[in-house]
């Protein structure tokens, strides 16, 4: 039978369309609004003294309010300084004559604990990106600039803790718990804030769930890093890593810093993440307690001595904050104290630590100490959760933990404390971890196995789950692809090669990466202890095109800033008029170009060629700019990806608003307070979007 034919309704009005609902943002709403309040919630912290009594209402109607836009600038890029005085003087000026309600909520404002005014935040919702240009042209310049790794939007509180690390290039870092990665991006930056060449130091990204892993890999990749290693692994069982001495010993990977930002509740982003009015409950926080102390007590473990372990929550509860803390140093029985961190960022408003507070069960009893607690809620409340005796507290020193509260600074609410390890081990660790400095151990699995009957089948060991990854196979010294890049770019002789990977066994390799030694160091003795993600930064590809060249691999966009020191061949240098040639046409002839440029063309051969500009020479703005290219028959282009060729024109000084303006077009409005990619985004999806944006071959166009 044939499809049923709908019938027109004859002789009928058509329907009354009713009055469309807006959200605050003046959007469709996506589900009821949700009411901001919940009674027992004010109830739990009001009992829990987190906020002074006269201090309530600002704090609670700090909470109604939605959570301003706060975003920082890459620090350690060469052109960050200048792209702050365009931020300032294209931008931020102009917010500063908008009219209505926006003089009030909309100005920009800079967070001044945070270091050279690289951080900023203000109101920025979608009303007013609808009704003021200067703000939709606001939007548009963070969405283009975080693309590009120049911007981060990330929320303000959440940039504490990597600052309190004070990493430094040569310390190895450990992220336990990176996913989306705005922090761990951060650290990178600090990492490679200092130095001009590959730093000595890492960042161990690591994360528990698979599907988040591709998340931060998205994000790690925007920095173009030698020296990020993202793994997927349970951070309370992190497994000990080795790295191999001079001598040819090995020993236990210990970390300088780590950071433990620890799943939690989260009622302390209440302002942007509505739902939580709705679901928060006692329960929560006294349930993620025992995850909590165990992920930082394995963080402690990892941590060398005199190391510093920044713990942090995005929570209010103090059963998930100083309860931890003080559980951790009653184990450590001195061996680690809190660091008092408060005066390390002039100009932030916080509370101290708080040193006794109330534990309640799920229907709100509250019990003063764990003898009260019946026993059917044994498996729920412990008894390491009750605050210690003030004799105690006084000396844990937990006031020394810092409470960021959303009225003090107009932000979300956060937990920090800075603990430091003061001896080598720690009271619980056995004598037999020490036996594995010197010498690998086998794995407890194969050893349990020689020890039982043989007729017995060995216990099977526990299958890691998620995507299987592809090889990391290093380059030998006789690599016939190294050889021809090595000697078409005449490569320095003090170039790292043997850090160059290869992600398949083929010698037909596509895309050859570069990192740090520590990292291949990390990757060589464990590849059968840990499970990688992904690490390095591209440096060469294979020139997918029909046409013979004498090389069949270019440099990189992404890894031209690394390895461009090392080269002595290939290299051009162009006027800013060239520049603009470059970054505007898409295959411009060279007769386009400047004289001094086609001279330097002109006993060329055609291939891969890095363009150098220095933009505003002798000025304190001088910076360098290098751009990956080709040379063919008669045209010459670079390979550089749309968004970042607006960036290389905005630094430069040019008129960028027509790109905007078409952006906006085709771009919808996104969520001002995501920090890359949406929660529900799979790991195909970042992958895609990520090989969108970083693998363009010779042959096709240059779209982010």
């Amino acid at each position: 039978m044939g499809r049923k034919r709908q019938r027109k309704k004859q002789g009928k009005a058509p329907r009354a369309e009713k009055p469309q609902k807006v959200n605050e943002n003046g959007g469709p709403p996506l589900y009821t609004e949700i009411e901001r309040s919940n009674e027992a919630f004010e109830k739990y912290y009001k009992a829990q003294n987190i906020v002074p009594e006269k201090e309530w209402d600002d704090f609670m109607a700090a909470l109604r309010r939605g959570l301003p836009v706060a975003f920082r600038i890459t620090g350690f890029l060469p052109e960050s300084k200048h792209l702050l005085k365009i931020i300032k003087s294209q931008y931020f000026a102009e917010l500063l004559n908008v009219g209505g309600d926006e003089e009030k909520t909309g100005k920009p404002s800079n967070l001044t604990w945070y270091p050279n005014e690289l951080a900023w935040q203000l109101d920025l919702s979608r009303i007013m990106i609808r009704k003021s240009e200067a703000y939709a042209r606001l939007h548009s310049f963070l969405i283009s600039e975080t693309d590009t790794g120049n911007i981060t939007r990330q929320e303000a509180v959440s940039m504490i803790p990597p600052l309190l690390l004070d990493v430094q290039p040569h310390h190895k870092v450990l992220d336990m718990c990176a996913a989306p990665g705005s922090k761990t991006a951060q650290v990178m930056e600090m990492l490679h804030g200092h130095v001009n060449t590959i730093p000595e130091g890492v960042v161990v990204a690591n994360d528990v769930d698979n599907k988040r892993c591709y998340m931060l890999v998205h994000q790690a990749k925007r920095l173009h890093s030698t020296c990020c290693l993202v793994t997927n692994h349970d951070a309370a069982a992190m497994p000990n890593m080795y790295l191999s001495k001079e001598d040819g010993t090995q020993e236990v990977l210990k970390y300088d810093r780590i950071l433990c930002d620890v799943p939690c509740s989260g009622d302390g982003t209440l302002r942007k993440n509505i739902d939580l009015w709705r679901k928060w409950n006692v329960a929560n926080g006294n349930s993620i307690h025992g995850l909590q102390v165990r992920i930082a007590r394995r963080g402690l473990e990892l941590l060398v001595e005199g190391g510093i372990m920044v713990y942090s929550t995005c929570s209010m509860n103090p059963l998930e904050n100083e309860a931890v803390i003080s559980s951790l140093l009653l184990q450590c029985e001195g061996a680690v104290e809190i660091v008092d961190a408060r005066s390390s960022l002039p100009g932030l408003v916080s509370s101290p630590g708080l040193c006794t507070w109330k534990v309640s069960s799920k229907d709100m009893a509250v019990y003063s100490s764990f003898d009260e607690v019946p026993e059917k809620y044994h498996t729920q409340i412990r008894a390491h959760m009750f605050p210690p005796s003030p004799e105690v507290a006084t000396q844990l020193k937990l006031e020394r933990c810092i409470r960021i509260l959303p009225h003090q600074q107009d932000t979300g609410a956060f937990f920090v404390a800075v603990l430091k390890k003061m001896v080598p081990k720690l009271p619980w660790e056995s004598q037999h971890k020490d036996k594995g400095v010197g010498k690998v151990p086998v794995d407890h699995e194969e050893k349990e196995d020689t020890k039982e009957d043989k007729s017995v089948a060995p216990r099977k060991k526990r299958r890691i789950q998620g995507y299987k990854e592809d090889p990391f196979v290093f380059l030998s010294e006789d690599d016939k692809i190294w050889k021809t890049v090595r000697d078409f770019y005449e490569v320095d002789s003090t170039f790292p090669n043997q850090q160059l990977l290869g992600r398949c066994e083929q010698e037909n390799k596509r895309n050859i990466y570069l990192v740090s030694k520590t990292v291949k160091n990390i990757i060589e003795l464990n590849r059968e202890r840990i499970k990688v993600i992904n690490t390095g930064v591209r440096v060469f590809c294979r020139c997918e095109g029909k046409e013979e060249l004498a090389c069949d691999f270019r440099v990189c966009q992404e890894g031209l800033p690394t390895v461009l020191p090392y080269l002595n061949k290939r290299k051009l240098n162009m006027s800013r008029q060239d520049l603009y040639v470059l970054l505007t046409e898409e295959y411009p002839l060279e007769s386009q170009f400047s004289p001094e440029l086609q001279e330097q063309l002109k006993d060329l051969e055609k291939g891969c060629v890095l363009l150098v500009y220095t933009s505003f020479p002798g000025t304190a703005d001088e910076f360098q700019l290098v751009l990956a290219g080709r040379r063919g028959k008669a045209t010459l282009r670079c390979y550089v990806a749309k968004q970042e060729r607006v960036h290389y024109l905005r630094v430069c000084g040019y008129d960028v608003s027509e790109y905007e303006k078409r952006d906006r077009r085709k771009k919808p409005e996104d969520s001002l307070n995501m920090e890359v990619l949406g929660a529900g985004d799979t790991a195909k999806d970042v992958q895609e979007a990520t090989k969108e944006r970083t693998d363009n071959s010779c042959e096709a166009q240059n779209n982010d």
